[in-house]
């Protein structure tokens, strides 16, 4: 666990679940299809339950004054590159629109690389969707380098 302020950053419970799929419908940039409508509620327990089931994914929240302000998840991968080195990827970086600028992700990205020092990693990495500009100006500024052009094929 880690605090800030009035902030505590752990993994996510199911209890978490609304909070969480919440902060990703309010999302427009996204553009993935989030909703909080109560049918879906049952793909994003499945999700989670997948997630937890996982020694190498965790999916976190970040609380303030007891209320989910933010969240994002990690995935631990092995390459064959970097002497078969291990990594940390972030994704799913969210906090609440009304909380931004308060410092809530800056402290949920601090957690995620004292993680990966903490687990003798190599690197930590994140990809950030191209239209989200206030956010790539963020994560040059906590010492993230713009170093790779990410693909992806949508299947569904």
């Amino acid at each position: 666990m880690s605090s800030f302020l009035n902030l505590t950053i752990r993994p996510a419970t199911e209890d978490d679940i609304p909070a969480v799929v919440e902060l990703f419908a309010a999302d427009e940039v996204g553009g993935h299809g989030d909703t909080t409508d109560a049918a879906a509620l049952p793909d994003y327990i499945a999700a989670f339950e997948r997630i937890s089931a996982s020694s190498h994914e965790t999916l976190y929240v970040a609380e303030l004054d007891g209320t989910v302000a933010g969240t994002f998840q990690t995935t631990i991968t092995t390459s064959m590159t970097g002497r078969g080195s291990s990594s940390i990827i972030v994704e799913a970086v969210q906090t609440r629109a009304d909380l931004r600028g308060r410092g809530i992700g800056a402290a949920m990205i601090a957690y995620a690389v004292e993680d990966a020092k903490k687990r003798g990693l190599r690197l930590v990495q994140l990809t950030s969707n191209k239209k989200r500009t206030d956010a790539h100006r963020f994560y040059e500024r906590i010492g993230f380098a713009p170093s790779h052009l990410g693909f992806k094929m949508r299947l569904k």
